[in-house]
């Protein structure tokens, strides 16, 4: 298996909205709404993966602020986090949890750039055998740290309001249902996500919803 388009430029993404648009009219109205979407990559690697489980269930202030300490005290490569201490670590803001969670990622010795080369799917399975790493961190890595084009994030509840919304659903679609629909928007997964975030948050303003 291939890895399949990589996003690398803007004018990827623009392409991969012109193909929705085309293939939905639904897209199309999104699109009129969103505006030229967002490139959104970032750099892959451990510390993108250690960023990941610091922001889990926090806001984004308090994960900013806890990253920040962590890059103050040079603690964000994998041989600094095996050799801190639990003290060192609690003083930047990381729970017991997370502690185990970034002390796991550290030894689970993941060869990053193998990634870059790998199918999606093996990406996700590699990266789920990490405890504190769920799918939807893995697949937001793959989108977005490796450019994957094809990779999309149904467990993500604002994709699933988005979605909602779109396509005039009475329920929030559930993770299954919204993987399953996400299919027809093959080869560009990705943009559909991306998209979806955009319109996500047009129709929140719109509905006066914080």
């Amino acid at each position: 298996m291939s890895v399949g388009r990589i996003i690398t430029t803007g004018e990827c993404v623009a392409e991969g909205a012109e193909y929705l648009a085309r293939l939905d009219p639904r897209f199309a109205h999104a699109l009129e709404h969103t505006g030229p979407l967002p490139l959104r990559l970032r750099k892959d690697g451990f510390a993108a993966l250690l960023d990941a489980i610091v922001s889990q269930q926090v806001s984004v202030a308090a994960a900013d602020a806890i990253w920040g300490r962590l890059k103050a005290a040079g603690l964000t490569g994998p041989r600094k986090i095996m050799w801190a201490s639990d003290e060192d670590l609690r003083a930047c803001g990381l729970s017991r949890q997370k502690i185990r969670y970034a002390r796991a990622l550290a030894e689970a010795r993941i060869c990053y750039p193998a990634l870059r080369e790998m199918p999606t799917d093996r990406v996700i399975d590699t990266l789920v055998e990490v405890p504190g790493i769920g799918k939807w961190t893995a697949e937001i890595y793959a989108m977005f740290s490796l450019g994957r084009a094809d990779v999309f994030a149904p467990g993500d509840l604002a994709l699933q309001e988005a979605a909602r919304v779109l396509f005039a659903m009475d329920d929030r679609p559930t993770e299954k249902a919204l993987r399953a629909m996400s299919e027809n928007w093959s080869p560009w997964r990705g943009v559909a996500a991306r998209l979806l975030w955009a319109y996500y948050h047009v129709a929140k303003d719109r509905m006066g919803i914080r």
